[in-house]
């Protein structure tokens, strides 16, 4: 890493998330959660330079997915903490959505001949996605809709759908459970209205035409001969059509930059207006190239008052029930911070903030609505009397137990907004 910066810089913040963050005592880990077991000196180095807390994304006891957390944390309304995720990981891509059309967030999913689902994820495919979705796009379900299906993020997807009569108002066919059990849903209309009920229609012939095109597809022939899971059927769920997002140049009047490999939140970023950063060497998975992320990060901070850090591992390794896989990225992040660090030494008027957009418990495999732990470092910053990244330690600090929007704010007074 190198960066060359003047002697007087203007007032600028590196927000880290940490995706699926907070977590729970795990008696594998001696009565410590990942991140209170992790050695983490240079993020301990940050904390005790600043002021530590704890936030609800909503409100507390509310569980909130990995959309509804970073559109609070990049200060958009989340109203009644429902969100329509096909039009975020459509954006992902680089996909933003016209009038006419609807779209919806997939996974490759392992079902039998019955359509039982074996693996919502096909064992986490990662190869050969784009090659799967080739075939899938060659669809039609009508003649009156246009499909465009495109792989995203190792086993998702996204569908759109353009043509008129159609509607978001459906359920989703993804049954949601972690361990996939239980068979692919039928989706139904969540209105009387007829576009929801052709919509829906129209998605269950897409489920159904996906098994047939995949089940026989070569590259899951060659999967099974490996012994790896086929990736023979197309999940939907998240159904939206396109909605006015908040500008944040306009908003808080400061350049806002985004580095994440992870599409949904690409897609709130772009959606957002901010200017995104990714590359190949960003897999949204434990795997990432965090040093390569920090480097990014630099850069974007040269010309953006506010860069967002995104960091996919902690969430992958609570879903996967991993505590201690959490607690090794957790201090791989600790290693990549400390580079970013002395990279970043001299500049004035820069400010660290590190949170969460829920809390990922290795124990449940899934989120909850567990407090997030943060904190806020910087020059003019209150110092409080946490020395230590935890999630206990934070609940003691001086920022408290706030929401969200109030941890966001506290960052936009750092930069005079």
């Amino acid at each position: 890493m190198a960066v060359t910066t003047s002697s007087r810089e203007p007032c600028k913040c590196l927000l880290v998330i940490q995706d699926g963050i907070g977590d729970r005592p795990l008696e594998a880990l001696g009565g410590m959660t990942p991140l209170e077991a992790a050695s983490t000196p240079h993020m301990d180095t940050l904390i005790r330079q600043g002021s530590a807390g704890s936030i609800d994304i909503i409100a507390p006891g509310v569980t909130v997915g990995t959309d509804i957390g970073h559109l609070a944390l990049f200060g958009q309304d989340v109203g009644d903490n429902r969100s329509r995720r096909g039009p975020l990981e459509a954006a992902g891509l680089g996909m933003i959505l016209g009038p006419d059309e609807v779209a919806l967030r997939c996974n490759f999913a392992t079902v039998d001949d019955d359509l039982q689902i074996l693996d919502r994820r096909s064992g986490r495919i990662r190869q050969g996605t784009d090659e799967l979705a080739e075939t899938v796009n060659q669809m039609r379900i009508a003649d009156d809709v246009e499909l465009v299906f495109r792989a995203a993020t190792e086993h998702r997807a996204v569908l759109i759908l353009r043509g008129e009569d159609l509607s978001e108002q459906i359920s989703d066919s993804d049954p949601g459970s972690l361990d996939g059990a239980g068979k692919v849903l039928e989706v139904v209309p969540q209105t009387d209205h007829f576009s929801a009920k052709r919509t829906a229609q129209l998605v269950n012939k897409f489920v159904r035409e996906s098994h047939r095109l995949l089940k026989e597809h070569p590259l899951n022939r060659r999967r099974l001969d490996k012994g790896e899971l086929p990736a023979n059927v197309v999940l939907t769920r998240g159904a939206g059509s396109c909605r006015t997002f908040d500008q944040l140049a306009d908003k808080w009047g400061r350049r806002v930059g985004c580095v994440s490999g992870e599409c949904t939140v690409l897609g709130i970023a772009r959606l957002s207006g901010a200017d995104t950063i990714v590359t190949s060497e960003m897999t949204a998975n434990l795997d990432t190239n965090l040093m390569h992320k920090g480097e990014k990060a630099i850069e974007a901070l040269r010309d953006h008052d506010l860069v967002y850090l995104h960091l996919k591992g902690c969430d992958v390794a609570g879903h996967d029930r991993q505590p201690e896989r959490k607690k090794w990225f957790v201090e791989q992040t600790d290693l990549m911070v400390g580079e970013v660090l002395r990279e970043l030494a001299g500049w004035k008027n820069l400010h660290f903030a590190f949170a969460g957009d829920h809390s990922t418990p290795c124990e449940l495999g899934e989120h909850s609505s567990d407090p997030v732990p943060v904190f806020l470092s910087g020059e003019n910053i209150p110092v409080d009397e946490v020395s230590t990244y935890g999630e206990r330690r934070c609940a003691q600090g001086a920022l408290g137990r706030i929401r969200c929007q109030q941890f966001l704010t506290r960052i936009l007074d750092c930069l005079g907004v």
